[in-house]
């Protein structure tokens, strides 16, 4: 869910499979555009940088670098950050699994037990000193330290669903996007003309909206968004989505504060007050739920499995050594996940690496968030 930042091996990167097409329904254009303001920012959310990957753009069209190029292009170049979640905190924790999800999935994660967890909390965009605001997208990547060597990475975000079905639509959207010089926006005409085109997004849009924001990062529930198949022990195989479903009491947590940093200073507060935590929930498709298309969220009533508590008990300013250098590639997975026909997958997975060379290549900038100036 974000430009790559770090290469992985061989063995960690499950075969891909191909998309196939669907489309959904829409409400009305101009309440999509209304919703395009209210999810400010959108258009460079967590699954951004993939448009080239597998062919679904001519090379000769854009080339991950290019879409490098594209990104820096809309935000500027900042030697060192992320392209895209450039602001974030490194965070450590531990997973304890309390057994359930072995039921479905054979992964070591799911037996009985704990592991250790590196995570990263983030915002939306290639500004690493942007001001927070309650509707930027928020992120939350976890490495989950599986036995053996193994690890299952996962990029998630406080949106229930993505914007975008496909790697040209994500494309498509940015291009639309783009501020004018003369007023700083988007151009009504050609964000009108995007949607016209993808009703799916003015749907996913109308989802968004019905689902504000919580107060901060402590008290938000994080959606992987994407489909993988879980197979268990005994060789059976199911559709799995997951989520990271706070457990903060909202009466214990800091009350809002103010300043630039808002978002990232409440968290690192309620960490140095108590551990925070979160339950690990498996939803399991039935016949029909898409999964190749990351706009569609699945019925409410689908059965769930709570699989263990996500615990995070520090949080650090970035730096190397910890969650700053990390690629949360989605598509990094223990034995027993497995990628879905979801298009967004292979396609983040293969531009991911590109910015994680030119960082690697650039002077490391200050961090954008200070822990040690934040007082509990």
């Amino acid at each position: 869910m974000e430009p790559a930042d770090r290469d992985q091996q061989p063995e960690d990167r499950p075969a891909e499979t191909q998309p196939s097409q669907r489309r959904f329904g829409a409400f009305t254009r101009r309440g999509a555009l209304l919703g395009m303001g209210a999810v400010a920012g959108v258009a460079a959310v967590d699954v951004g940088g993939f448009a080239y990957a597998g062919g679904w753009l001519r090379p000769d069209d854009l080339t991950p670098p290019r879409f490098a190029d594209r990104f820096e292009h809309v935000f500027g170049r900042h030697e060192g950050f992320r392209r895209n979640h450039a602001k974030g905190l490194s965070a450590t924790g531990s997973f304890a699994s309390n057994g359930a999800g072995a039921a479905i999935c054979r992964a070591a994660v799911f037996q009985a037990g704990s592991v250790g967890v590196v995570g990263r909390f983030s915002l939306g965009g290639g500004l690493p000193d942007q001001s927070d605001k309650p509707d930027t997208v928020r992120g939350l990547g976890l490495v989950f330290q599986v036995p053996n060597g193994r690890q299952w990475r996962t990029a998630m975000v406080n949106f229930p669903v993505f914007t975008d079905r496909t790697p040209e639509g994500f494309y498509e959207r940015l291009l639309a996007s783009k501020p004018v010089p003369a007023t700083g926006k988007p151009d009504p005409q050609k964000m009108a003309a995007f949607l016209d085109r993808h009703p799916e997004t003015v749907a996913a849009l109308k989802i968004i909206k019905q689902t504000p924001p919580s107060v901060g990062f402590a008290d938000s529930t994080f959606h992987g968004l994407n489909a993988f198949y879980f197979t268990n022990s005994a060789g059976a195989t199911v559709p799995v989505r997951w989520s990271a479903v706070a457990q903060q009491d909202k009466g214990a947590l800091p009350a809002p504060s103010a300043g630039k940093d808002y978002l990232f200073d409440d968290l690192i507060v309620a960490v140095g007050r108590r551990p925070l935590t979160w339950k690990l929930v498996l939803t399991i498709g039935e016949p029909g739920d898409p999964t190749n298309d990351a706009t569609k969220p699945w019925p409410q009533s689908r059965r769930s499995i709570d699989a263990g508590t996500i615990t995070i008990n520090a949080v650090q300013t970035e730096e190397a050594g910890n969650a700053r250098d990390i690629n949360f590639d989605p598509t990094v997975l223990p034995d027993g996940i497995t990628v879905s026909d979801d298009p967004l997958l292979a396609a983040r997975s293969a531009v991911y690496a590109r910015p994680f060379t030119r960082r690697a290549e650039e002077p490391k900038s200050p961090s954008a968030v200070n822990v040690s100036g934040v007082r509990s």
